[in-house]
């Protein structure tokens, strides 16, 4: 299954090419570095998705069907072969694996990274999408024990735009575009460390917390 969006097929063969290699060498990191797993996702453009299907409700900011997922550790050839099969996917990471998501507005994840770090508290990965959201990866459990956590703190009748992300969810990896709307970006981008042990959500929550609500404010 390759993309449908109109002018695709326009690209030429030696840029063609080079895009494959480089979405490779990409998907490869993921996978052999940060030992996260990958599934090619659709992309969209003009609001047209890739997927073909014309009432699509996630224009690219989803997996492709069929799809299989690329597991953590497969080599850049592994890798390849299965992006071959759906050329010019986004790389997408399916939460719940290795990571939850906690997911705030761009600006106040902004705040609240600068606070963070000043106050010293580990982190994991922080990804901005065009969108205007910022993505926290942490450990996985997170989506389940929000809403207690968010009790336990206090912040359980707070106005938040706060959420969290668990099995089920896909993020859109950088350098990836999502939804046709840009390319995701790091703010944080991951490490050895960060990558295989994100921070506990506990840690984050209560700083991402007020700097929401002071947001909303």
């Amino acid at each position: 299954m390759g993309f449908t969006i109109g002018g695709i097929r326009d690209m030429r063969s030696g840029t063609r090419r080079r895009s494959r290699t480089s979405e490779g060498t990409a998907v490869a990191e993921y996978t052999g570095l940060w030992g996260w797993d990958v599934v090619p996702g659709a992309r969209a453009a003009a609001g047209v998705c890739s997927c073909g299907d014309a009432s699509c409700g996630a224009p690219g900011a989803h997996p492709f069907d069929f799809a299989q997922v690329v597991p953590a550790g497969a080599t850049l050839d592994e890798v390849t072969a299965a992006w071959a099969q759906f050329p010019g996917a986004a790389v997408l990471l399916p939460v719940g694996r290795s990571f939850d998501v906690l997911e705030v507005a761009e600006a106040a994840g902004r705040r609240a990274l600068i606070r963070l770090e000043r106050m010293g508290i580990p982190l994991g990965p922080v990804s901005v999408t065009p969108d205007g959201r910022a993505y926290f990866f942490v450990a996985p459990g997170a989506a389940a024990a929000l809403p207690e956590l968010l009790y336990r703190m206090g912040w359980d009748d707070a106005d938040l735009d706060l959420r969290c992300l668990g099995p089920g969810a896909y993020v859109t990896a950088p350098p990836s575009d999502h939804a046709g709307l840009g390319q995701v970006r790091w703010l944080r981008p991951p490490s050895l460390d960060t990558a295989t042990k994100p921070p506990q959500a506990r840690l984050l929550l209560g700083t991402l917390a007020y700097i929401c609500h002071r947001h909303l404010a």
